[in-house]
Parts: structure tokens; C-alpha cells; sequence
């Protein structure tokens, strides 16, 4: 089987965001980079794939130099096989994204391509869908659990208020949610043997962005509290406070 996982890095979910000078990105100074928690259920679930049905596994990363760590990253994991397309600009959105990974998969002819849902960053939900399309075949996202047997795909996928089954064919897109599996973690073994596999460095194809960040700006800070301590005698108050404040009711 040949399974393609793309991955990205993004910033720790515990950094301290901060707006850079230009307004339009983030200040990377003190940031430190994680690969994207849902690439790593998605790595997980290739990686799987691979001791079921045979095969190999291939980890593909598109961005400025510092992405390629997230195939390092998956390396660890017991990737095979790394590539990392090289944008040269820190400027680019999801459709750039997209492009770049579809032009370098599509002559590879995989039997299937994982993703992480969403970057914890951008939180778009875009590329796989929009990897899917680009490549003509289908996709099944937000998916907590995955079959593959025969070349048939049963999937379970969450929606609002419950789960549905989904059944297509190979090949498929698939974005991977929480859930789906239990990331394994890198021995030193793995960790040893990821040192020596090379990445395949290849340049970027596209870099028409189809959007724009216009500017960023920071959420406002959380207003404090209020406390009633009147009970009942101070219901009218709050349903005012909701009503005309909170706009709630």
C-alpha cells in the first residue's frame, strides 16, 4: 500500500501569541514548534496502515525551512520516506498550501493520503478537502475511526450531535480527528534511526495566494466577574445584565 501523510508544524499551543509589527502574522521570537497534534494521529494511523497492509509510508511538509521538522518528526514516528516542498515565502494560505501538496502527490498515484483535520493554528478544516479535489478523488474528514479492506473504506466521522458511516473506495483523502488513535511515542531507537533518512527537497510549483490577511488582531481581554450575593433579590439585575450586556437573552 502507499500511504502519503502530510504534516505541518505549528506553534506549541502553549505559546503566548503575540502580533508581529506588520499586524498581518505572528511574532516568532520565543515560539516554539510542535508537529500539529492532529498530524500526529494522522501519522499514527499511516503508520498503522502500513503494519496491516504492507507497504510504505511517505511524510510531506510544505512551508519556509523550518517544516522541514515536522517530517523529523514523523521520521521518529517510523515514517520511511520524507519530502518537503519548499515555499519561498512565509506568505501563503491554505489553497497555496494545497496546490504544492496535490502537484507532488498526484504522479505518485498513492492508495490513500492522510491529513490531521485542521491545523491547531489556523483552524481552517481546508486542505484536505480542497487536496481531494485537486486530485479528483474522494475525501472523508473529522474521522475517529477507519477500515480499509479490499480496497473498500468504512469510515466513522463525527457531525453535530452524533456520527455517521461513510463507505467510498481507495484511493481517498482522509482527515484524521481526536480519537481515530493513540499517537505512539518515539523511542530511542526510532529517534536514532530517523537521523540518518534523507529528506527530498524539491521547490514549491505555486504561489498565487487566492486570500489575504488583511490584519490580526488579538481577542479582547476577559472582562472580570461579577458576584451577586442577594440571591432571589438580585435575579431582575442579572436578567438585565444578560439582556442588555451579555446579549444572551
Amino acid at each position: 500500500m502507499k500511504i502519503i501523510v502530510c504534516v505541518s508544524l505549528v506553534p506549541d499551543s502553549t505559546t503566548k501569541v503575540k502580533i508581529s509589527d506588520s499586524k498581518k502574522s505572528i511574532d516568532e521570537s520565543g515560539v516554539s514548534y510542535i508537529l500539529n497534534p492532529y498530524d500526529e494521529i494522522a501519522v499514527e494511523e499511516a503508520l498503522k496502515l502500513k503494519e496491516k497492509n504492507g507497504g510504505e509510508v511517505t511524510a510531506i511538509s510544505f512551508g519556509t525551512e523550518k517544516a522541514k521538522d515536522a517530517v523529523k518528526k514523523a521520521f521518529q514516528m517510523g515514517a520511511d520516506k520524507g519530502v518537503f516542498i519548499k515555499s519561498d515565502s512565509a506568505d501563503f494560505d491554505s489553497y497555496t498550501v494545497s496546490k504544492n501538496l496535490a502537484d507532488y502527490i498526484k504522479p505518485l498515484n498513492p492508495d490513500i493520503v492522510l491529513f490531521g483535520k485542521q491545523s491547531i493554528d489556523f483552524d481552517g478544516l481546508l486542505v484536505p478537502s480542497m487536496v481531494s479535489e485537486l486530485l479528483g478523488i474522494p475525501c472523508i474528514s473529522v474521522v475517529v475511526k477507519l477500515d480499509i479492506s479490499e480496497g473498500k473504506v468504512t469510515a466513522e466521522r463525527e457531525v453535530e450531535g452524533g456520527k455517521e458511516i461513510v463507505e467510498s473506495t481507495l484511493p481517498i483523502v482522509i482527515g484524521a480527528q481526536k480519537g481515530l488513535n493513540e499517537p505512539r511515542y518515539p523511542n530511542l531507537k526510532s529517534i536514532m534511526a530517523a537521523k540518518s533518512k534523507p529528506i527530498t527537497e524539491v521547490s514549491e510549483t505555486y504561489s498565487g495566494n487566492k486570500t489575504e490577511i488583511s490584519e490580526m488582531i488579538l481577542p479582547p481581554a476577559k472582562a472580570s466577574g461579577r458576584i451577586f450575593n442577594n440571591g432571589k433579590d438580585d435575579v431582575s439585575e442579572l436578567v438585565r445584565l444578560l439582556r442588555d450586556e451579555a446579549k444572551v437573552i
